[in-house]
């Protein structure tokens, strides 16, 4: 992938496409590429047949179309993403031509949409470790969660709780209300072992993948965990392959406050990294708040880029994303890929 171009993501006015730079990954030699070009409405004959659950209604604009995080709807991708500088300082103000890409190792064919969103209604799951091994923590894991969800959820929103350890306990299912949520959380009670991939998989099978929405949103689970798994049947890829098919990014806070970092964390890390989310370390317990605060922004500080993947074929295959700023002070953080939609049945 490191060999091949990446087209700016270049800004299309008054009908007329923009000379479109290449840029190129580090180690890579500048290349001249033909301008983007411009996006088309798609008539009958052109739009495949939406899957199931999804309306398209013949000569509509394929932008107008509902979308969630990176969901493939027909054949464009939409992707939230986060940038932030080398001290972790999110950078917001940014424009398309700032970035650069390639899906599956090839230019996108058009950027149809490129904006900034603070306040996308969210989707957000609080995933608890309930097994014994966080017995002395669980208080604190109890009290961030609750002064989470206090700050964080707005009118459009909704969320749901859940304990974990050999099971998943889903405490409260999705909703606005606050009080249901935290009497949710305080039911739950530590004690078992620990099936983390088991509840990872379940949780975004269960409660994200179903999610049938009417407009873009942005679906995360924030996974509050020692990272340690002692009884999972699945694997911890099968795991975060189900993330990426429910399009939802997963951040990680970590309650190992020993003062190096064990396998357990490094758990945690990939799974946020493939996901697009990020993992916390706290130094104490008693910042594991800290890591809740630190998601809660980034949750309002990111990009939602709409574009149209060259070669796109309807086989449930995975293709890559590579996202990257042409500033290289800056670090793009964004899901590694997504599975193209099957044909319907």
């Amino acid at each position: 992938m490191s060999k091949a171009p990446i087209f700016l993501l270049s800004l299309l006015l008054a009908g007329v496409p923009l000379r479109a730079q290449i840029s190129s990954p580090p180690a890579a030699t500048p290349a001249v590429a033909p301008a983007l070009p411009q996006a088309q409405t798609p008539t009958p004959a052109q739009t495949p047949t939406p899957a199931a659950g999804q309306s398209n209604q013949q000569g509509s604009p394929q932008v107008n179309e509902p979308v969630t995080t990176l969901q493939v709807q027909v054949n464009e991708v939409n992707l939230i993403f986060t940038v932030t500088d080398k001290h972790g300082k999110f950078i917001t103000g940014l424009k398309r031509e700032n970035f650069g890409l390639l899906d599956d190792g090839r230019p996108p064919l058009a950027v149809l949409r490129f904006t900034q969103q603070t306040n996308l209604p969210l989707r957000v799951g609080i995933m608890l470790d309930t097994s014994s091994s966080i017995r002395q923590r669980f208080q604190f894991e109890q009290d961030s969660a609750i002064e989470f969800l206090l700050q964080i959820l707005h009118l459009n929103d909704r969320a749901f709780v859940e304990g974990f350890d050999i099971e998943t306990d889903v405490a409260q299912d999705f909703t606005n209300n606050v009080d249901l949520l935290n009497q949710g959380i305080r039911k739950l009670r530590p004690g078992g072992g620990t099936a983390l991939f088991d509840a990872l998989y379940k949780t975004c099978k269960d409660e994200m993948l179903p999610l049938q929405e009417t407009g873009a949103v942005r679906r995360a689970l924030i996974l509050v965990s020692d990272g340690d798994d002692n009884y999972s049947r699945v694997q911890e890829s099968d795991a975060i392959k189900m993330c990426q098919r429910a399009d939802t990014i997963v951040y990680t806070i970590s309650t190992n406050i020993s003062p190096s970092k064990d396998k357990g964390d490094d758990v945690l890390k990939a799974i946020s990294d493939a996901t697009g989310g990020q993992a916390f370390y706290p130094v104490k317990l008693e910042d594991v708040a800290i890591g809740f605060r630190n998601i809660e922004e980034e949750l309002r500080s990111q990009y939602h880029l709409v574009y149209r993947p060259a070669d796109l074929k309807m086989d449930g295959s995975f293709r890559t994303i590579y996202l990257q700023a042409n500033d290289p002070r800056y670090k793009v953080r964004a899901q590694k890929g997504y599975f193209s939609p099957r044909p319907p049945q």
